[in-house]
């Protein structure tokens, strides 16, 4: 199970280092997507479930550890993707989820949510108790954090005694996170984390989980998340700069068991991707930028529906998306400011993608099942797919797609994919 997140982080002491795609999401058809993507290219597929996607009392996708587990397992099984090649994580594990509570009752729901993990099997485990509390009065000293990490971690570790994981588990550590779920305001200017604050960072925990009595699971620690100066707000993608990042990367000279582990990492060109896996990032997280090419997908296919059926007829997926962001603007209404016109546009195009966490509406769904029940009934015209999706309609004329509308929505998907596929192993040289 971490046979191949071992052999990322040891091919960085070679001269052709390797990096591993993190999924991110909980829809299933990006998840098929990133498991038939995977099949093809026959390399494992790390999928990770966030912690306000799926925690011990289910998450906004109504998902509990195991039920996720049991989801992505299903797809892999219809796909032909073989489970041993499968690695799950848990992303930002931590008290983030109940941040309004008073620190000690945050934690101990922290804990029984790294508990319900390892005990579903997942073996990569991002400990994060960067965020505070509701007690916490404000930005938490670097001991504080690394201490409510170390919590998480004697929990892991007992649970995975329970659970015959011993040894197996790989942590994630870090104390410069970007915020789950994406910024929330218009972004400026980004600084990469300093070197001196990532060797803080480690020193912190190195303490941390000695003072819980596991000194020993050091070597298990397999990145360290920093801030490369990567991310993307509603409207502009900041892209990777090498020269930015000169200093940092010396912090992991002294652990020759650790990679760095890169977030936000959607949008970023190609080139982008592989030079970060060439300065020792070697795990590379995209989660909005999925979900922004779904909806790029199945928006375009209710633009083909709109040509074809009359009214009544239609899904009207995306006039039903919006009503129902708007009936709920919870997840959506602290993120997006300005005019109502303004809002409307960030709503749909944003790349910070808010809308994924809609999908699992009920009415929504209803609306997709709707669209692509039509759109199977009958022969997609050529010129339309031309108009509205022309990379799979350039894939279709030379037979190496079928036009039905799920496996458009799919290869679009993998179109991302295919990014980060190629970004991810150096060629031959």
């Amino acid at each position: 199970m971490s046979a191949a997140l071992d052999a990322v982080v040891r091919s960085h002491a070679t001269v052709r280092p390797r990096g591993l795609t993190s999924v991110c999401s909980a829809h299933p058809l990006v998840l098929e997507a990133a498991l038939a993507q995977g099949h093809a290219d026959g390399t494992p597929v790390l999928i990770e479930a966030t912690s306000n996607q799926v925690d011990q009392f289910g998450g906004y996708t109504g998902l509990t550890p195991a039920d996720f587990r049991r989801l992505v397992e299903d797809i892999a099984s219809r796909v032909g993707f073989p489970l041993e090649d499968l690695v799950l994580g848990g992303d930002h594990l931590g008290p983030h989820r109940w941040r309004h509570l008073d620190s000690e009752t945050a934690m101990s729901h922290a804990e029984d949510l790294v508990r319900a993990y390892v005990a579903a099997g997942y073996t990569k485990l991002h400990l994060d108790c960067s965020y505070p509390c509701a007690d916490d009065g404000g930005v938490l000293d670097g001991e504080v954090m690394a201490g409510r990490a170390a919590r998480m971690l004697r929990v892991a570790e007992e649970e995975a005694a329970n659970s015959d994981l011993t040894g197996v588990l790989r942590y994630v550590i870090g104390t410069e996170v970007p915020v789950p779920g994406g910024a929330d305001h218009e972004i400026t200017r980004l600084v990469p984390t300093s070197a001196d604050s990532a060797r803080a960072t480690l020193d912190q925990h190195r303490t941390a989980f000695g003072a819980v009595g596991l000194p020993g699971v050091w070597p298990q620690v397999m990145a360290l998340v920093v801030q490369p100066g990567v991310e993307f707000d509603h409207l502009r993608v900041f892209d990777y700069d090498h020269a930015a990042t000169h200093g940092l990367r010396s912090a992991l000279d002294d652990e020759p068991a650790m990679v760095f582990e890169a977030h936000s990492t959607d949008y970023q060109t190609e080139g982008a991707l592989a030079a970060l896996v060439v300065d020792g990032w070697a795990v590379l997280k995209v989660g909005p930028g999925l979900t922004f090419a779904l909806r790029e997908a199945l928006f375009a296919l209710a633009a083909i529906e709109g040509e074809l059926l009359p009214d009544g007829r239609r899904s009207e997926l995306p006039g039903v998306v919006d009503a129902r962001m708007l009936a709920h603007p919870e997840q959506w209404e602290g993120y997006y400011t300005g005019t109502p016109e303004e809002q409307a546009l960030a709503r749909r195009y944003s790349y910070s993608d808010r809308m994924r966490y809609y999908w699992p509406d009920p009415e929504i769904e209803s609306a997709v099942t709707t669209l692509l029940a039509n759109l199977s009934r009958r022969d997609l015209p050529d010129p339309l797919l031309s108009a509205f999706l022309p990379v799979q309609y350039d894939r279709v004329r030379r037979g190496e797609l079928q036009p039905s509308p799920r496996e458009l929505v799919i290869d679009r998907v993998r179109d991302v994919l295919r990014t980060y596929a190629a970004a991810v192993t150096l060629p031959e040289v």
